[in-house]
């Protein structure tokens, strides 16, 4: 490698170095210790502890060459070399193309220069074609010299940073390097001798957190497959921490969560992604989760600066952050005050003198907001103007654009007539008001005690507005949460649930959207829209509001309209009851982008078949309880009982356990302060009810305490009538308890947990996020194991160790797969033994690596025609159990099971005829040739039976599942007769050839090669001996003649086999008389050889095997 010309004072410095070869203007030296016997004695040992500890490039680059000029003692280091040869390829060039050249020059000082611009020229050229970034420091290029040396993986592995650590293993810290690419977490450390190389990939990580302890003042704790790593002293181990929690993620989405990553186009190729990249993804989406933006905006920019607020007459210092299409302010502080102006809503921006540095944005009702102190205010300025200039498709009201492209559409064009007639009638169906404004609307004439106090909560939202603004644009203080935590007034609840969502902006970037999407939904029919309709008479059926056609065909509406736009989430129990209350409050379009925005971006997760992020949140949850109640979990040994007892609370944001009129308070903060308002009230209720919990004996004797407490919980001041109100309908002799005001229980939560951040609560997330996952894994893994261990003579511990090595090459063959960057044949949504699936190119791989066979010359034929035989439906994939059973028949089969395994890959459906296009590669197939000769389907009786098996199948029709029809056929698999051999068919005479040359070649290597090549010698002369008998007690002038044939080219039983007639070609006996034989015919022929009993019985050391292929899996993927 050519490196960056940098200055050797002492060329020989302490001896580190020897001299190779030399000439007036290059010098060639390899490092001390290095290829020579024993290893350069205790200098040579100490020489290779110093490269290790101090990062030296000689570590892994041995050789190197300097640029030396006569009379001086400066010289320049200009490459290094791995290996001898490398280095030599380099020495060499330079005296082709540089030598001669440098005789020309006057001066050493011009040669240097030119040597310089060369090399310099040379690096510059190499990284045009390298996954190295042009603007990469010298350093991190050597790094990734390194990182390749070390650990052996392909070239596409990208090197995404590298830090100084210490690895402890027990008690004992070793310093090294550690590298973190896009797939691998690697160490690497060699002192005194002793070397220490570790590989962790990055989604086998179940934990990922930093700790502590008496010993690690600060450490990095991993624990991989069961296994504890711990790394310390980084110099900067809050940074090392957040890209290792990024890359972690990342892997964990890419490899687990495919319906995520699918939405995430700024991950969807591995070789781009850079530790700057990772950090401005992280930022962005701080950015988006903090000011409630839509998913695809991306940070920008960040100015520090002051705004000036109006309303407190002084300015706040904090940051300015610009995106695509907002522009948004947070104070240092970021309770006290923040902003969002998006640029739709801009009418000027414009610059004020130099000496302020003032940047000021207009904005539509006569508001503007002033930016002072702003570095590089002018090119701000001059771009904010550009993009607001920019024509925009942006509209906030939805009826004045149908209105306006109505008017003004040609009338020759009528193409868009009838979507523009359709949506406008769909918009006169859709409902323009809330559901609560038509079923309680408030009588001004009779104001009771808790009307005025309604209106004296609309009076301070008033004052409020009047102040900070109204809208999108206004500015967001301490006072607005004071005000949320005090109930917001039911008129304005829609208003405000809609601006601190973000759903507003969605609305108001998308008009027509929603009319759009209920036209094509509606009529259609789905599993979603089934389990919607089951649902929907279950939502809130006590509500007048949904006990009339009014509110349930709203609900139907924005449900199946969500369905139809996320057909990945589609519908989920929980989003009926949430729905519900979103139309009690907000118009029908408005509820549509609130749901909208709790399940793509405030609740990410949550509503799907896994529910990971409610699961994720219940794991943070009970973190946040060892933390603030250390009391209660010392008491409540199980923590499960934690995450039993509040998924419904975070499913539904506490609606379906709260009245109505309490829990409407709860989502008021939820949407104001996210998932943390959540997480604090649940606190407050645990904490409320402490002390009844710490006298429970059990976990049902603690849920009935929960239970009582959320029946005793009310809102003495809420508007709504009495009929409607829950907590009302509850007897008097069940409310002796002391009631709790829901805005007191809030308050307290606010109070208590209140400074629990946001940032923190992210942090957890992530953490808890590869806990929640992998422990899925581990649940899938067992219920795979349960099933497949009844039909198998493997033991629990080879199928868990089979398990790891079939997920492992599933995930290996994705890694640097630019072309397929999200996992195929992983589906979580399928039954457990269908989630992973391997096609033919991945079970080669483990057939090479795992099959007592695979010393065959023909080994790639014979994976192809064993995962031909496996693959019984012809969807080109297996899974683990049929994996799994072939595999067992290999390791622990009789000598009959092996046999007949045998005998039917010679078989169709899956023999099929092998002919390799290159024939120096001998039976060797390329990926290709493999999975189309996987894909070829052979008419076989059997076909006809797996079309009507597909006819009958469960997922016949797209989009529903027939429940009855997976029993039945779970039902066939249960009674499956246990084949007979008797029922096998015979095999034809090419197939006889084949399956000879097979047993021929599956004894290469063996100790008793020569006596197995005999006895196969004489089985097939028997064999044919036999045939020819039979067929001449039938014909006797044809069966005379193949006789005699068959004689002469065997030469009798006892000669040599170097007349085998397995050489003749299999086409020219298509003229002759066709012979077959029967399974039985071959076994009694075979057992009559103890050789080959022998080889056939021989005990295979399983666990040595699977340890061999677990060890070996990674390289021979790197080969390949």
């Amino acid at each position: 490698m050519w490196l960056k010309p940098e200055e050797v004072l002492l060329k020989n410095a302490l001896k580190l170095w020897l001299m190779e070869r030399s000439n007036d203007y290059f010098v060639l030296q390899r490092r001390r210790g290095y290829q020579e016997e024993g290893g350069g004695g205790l200098t040579g040992l100490l020489v290779g502890t110093l490269d290790s500890v101090l990062d030296s490039t000689a570590k892994v680059a041995p050789f190197r060459i300097l640029h030396q000029t006569p009379d001086s003692q400066v010289c320049l280091s200009i490459a290094c070399g791995a290996t001898r040869e490398e280095i030599t390829k380099h020495w060499e060039w330079l005296e082709q193309n540089i030598m001669k050249t440098l005789s020309v020059f006057d001066s050493n000082e011009d040669i240097t220069n030119f040597v310089q611009g060369k090399i310099r020229g040379l690096i510059a050229e190499e990284g045009k074609y390298s996954f190295t970034k042009e603007d990469d420091p010298e350093k991190f290029r050597e790094a990734i010299l390194k990182f390749e040396k070390c650990f052996g993986l392909p070239e596409q592995e990208k090197l995404v940073t590298y830090y100084s650590c210490s690895y402890w293993k027990g008690r004992v810290p070793c310093q090294g390097w550690l590298y973190l690419s896009t797939n691998f977490m690697s160490f690497y450390s060699f002192l005194l001798g002793s070397e220490i190389k570790l590989i962790i990939s990055w989604d086998a990580v179940s934990k990922l957190e930093k700790t502590s302890t008496v010993l690690l003042t600060e450490s990095i704790h991993v624990c991989y497959q069961g296994e504890d790593h711990y790394f310390s002293m980084f110099l900067h181990i809050n940074k090392t921490y957040f890209i290792m929690e990024q890359l972690a993620n990342y892997a964990i989405r890419r490899l687990y969560d495919k319906e995520t990553f699918d939405d995430d186009p700024l991950l969807d190729d591995p070789l781009q992604i850079t530790k700057r990249g990772l950090e401005n993804r992280a930022h962005s989406e701080q950015f988006n989760a903090f000011f409630r933006l839509p998913k695809e905006e991306t940070l920008q920019e960040v100015h520090e600066c002051f705004l000036w607020v109006p309303f407190s007459h002084f300015n706040i210092h904090g940051k300015m952050c610009i995106s695509q299409n907002y522009v948004c302010f947070a104070s240092q502080d970021g309770n006290l005050c923040s902003v969002i102006v998006p640029l739709r809503e801009v009418l000027a921006v414009d610059k004020a003198d130099d000496s302020s540095k003032s940047v000021m944005v207009s904005i539509k009702g006569k508001t503007a907001f002033r930016f002072t102190e702003v570095k590089q205010f002018e090119q701000i300025a001059a771009k904010l103007k550009l993009r607001c200039r920019a024509p925009s498709t942006q509209c906030p009201d939805t009826d004045t654009e149908l209105a306006d492209s109505s008017d003004s559409t040609d009338p020759s064009d009528t193409s868009e007539m009838p979507t523009l007639l359709c949506r406008r009638q769909y918009s006169k169906i859709l409902n323009t008001e809330a559901l609560m404004t038509v079923f309680h609307p408030q009588n001004v004439d009779t104001l009771d005690s808790k009307m005025l106090k309604e209106k004296m909560k609309e009076q301070s939202w008033n004052i409020l507005f009047s102040e900070c603004g109204r809208g999108v644009t206004m500015f967001r203080t301490k006072r607005t949460r004071d005000l949320v935590i005090r109930g917001i007034p039911e008129t304005l609840r829609g208003e405000l649930w809609m601006l601190f969502s973000g759903a507003v902006n969605d609305m108001a970037t998308n008009p027509g959207y929603y009319a759009e999407v209920v036209e094509k939904s509606l009529g259609n029919s789905s599993l979603a829209t089934d389990e919607i309709e089951r649902d929907l008479r279950r939502s809130l059926p006590e509500h007048p509001a949904f006990q009339s056609d009014t509110g349930i065909s709203a609900l139907r509406r924005v449900l199946t309209a969500y369905a139809y736009r996320n057909p990945k989430i589609g519908y989920c129990q929980a989003m009926n009851i949430l729905t519900s209350v979103l139309l009690l409050y907000a118009k029908e379009e408005e509820a549509f982008w609130l749901l909208v925005a709790v399940c793509e971006r405030m609740l990410p997760d949550y509503f799907n078949r896994r529910i990971i992020g409610a699961l994720v949140d219940q794991a943070v949850f009970e973190e946040l309880i060892r933390d603030h109640l250390p009391q209660l979990t010392e008491h409540m040994t199980d923590m499960t009982f934690f995450s039993s007892v509040s998924l419904s609370w975070f499913l539904t944001l506490f609606i379906s356990v709260l009245p109505i009129e309490s829990a409407v308070n709860v989502v008021d903060c939820f949407f104001h302060d996210g998932i943390k308002a959540i997480l604090q009230l649940g606190l407050a209720i645990l904490d409320y009810n402490l002390d009844k919990l710490m006298t429970c004996k059990d976990d049902a004797e603690a849920v009935t305490t929960l239970n009582r407490f959320f029946e005793i919980v009310t809102n003495k001041d809420s508007p709504l009538p009495s009929s409607v109100q829950q907590s009302s309908n509850v007897s008097d002799e069940k409310s002796t308890h002391t009631k709790v005001d829901i805005t007191d229980l809030i308050r307290e939560s606010y109070e208590k947990y209140g400074n629990i951040r946001s940032e923190e609560i992210q942090s957890m997330r992530c953490r808890n996020r590869l806990y929640v996952i992998q422990s899925l894994e581990e649940t899938t893994k067992q219920n795979v194991l349960r099933v497949v261990s009844q039909d198998v003579k493997l033991g629990l511990d080879e199928l868990d160790e089979l398990y790891l090595i079939f997920k492992k090459e599933l995930f290996l063959s994705h890694y640097w797969c630019l072309s397929l960057p999200l996992l195929n044949h992983h589906d979580p949504s399928l039954p457990y033994l269908e989630q992973y699936q391997i096609d033919c190119q991945q079970f080669r791989v483990l057939f090479h690596l795992l099959s007592p066979w695979a010393r065959s010359a023909n080994r790639d034929s014979l994976a192809l025609w064993t995962f031909r035989l496996l693959d019984e439906n012809s969807d080109c994939l297996i899974n683990f159990k049929e994996f799994c059973s072939v595999i067992d028949i290999m390791y622990n089969g009789s000598f009959t099971e092996k046999l007949k395994l045998l005998f039917k890959l010679h078989l169709p459906p899956a023999y099929t005829e092998v002919k390799p296009k290159d024939p120096s590669k001998g039976d060797e197939l390329s990926q290709e040739e493999l999975l189309y000769l996987s894909q070829l389907h052979v008419s076989n009786p059997a076909n006809k039976k797996e079309a009507e098996t597909e006819e009958n199948s469960p997922e016949k029709d797209k989009g529903k599942i027939d429940i009855q029809a997976y029993l039945s056929q779970w039902q066939d698999e249960l009674f499956k007769k246990e084949e007979n051999i008797k029922d096998l068919p015979r095999m034809n005479q090419s197939q006889f050839i084949q399956f000879s040359k097979t047993l021929y070649n599956l004894f290469h290597e063996d100790p008793e090669e020569e006596s197995l090549y005999q006895a196969i010698a004489v089985v097939t002369s028997l064999l044919l001996r036999m045939e020819e008998v039979g067929r001449k007690l039938h014909s006797p002038t044809s069966a005379a003649k193949g006789f005699s044939d068959t004689d002469c080219a065997f030469g009798g039983p006892s000669e040599s086999i170097t007349e085998s007639p397995l050489e003749k070609d299999p086409a020219s006996l298509k003229a002759e008389p066709q012979w077959s034989f029967s399974f039985e015919q071959i076994l009694a022929s075979l057992l009559n050889e103890p050789a080959l009993v022998r080889f056939f019985e021989k005990p295979i050391n399983v666990k040595a095997k699977l340890e061999m292929a677990k060890s070996s899996q990674l390289w021979s993927r790197t080969k390949l």
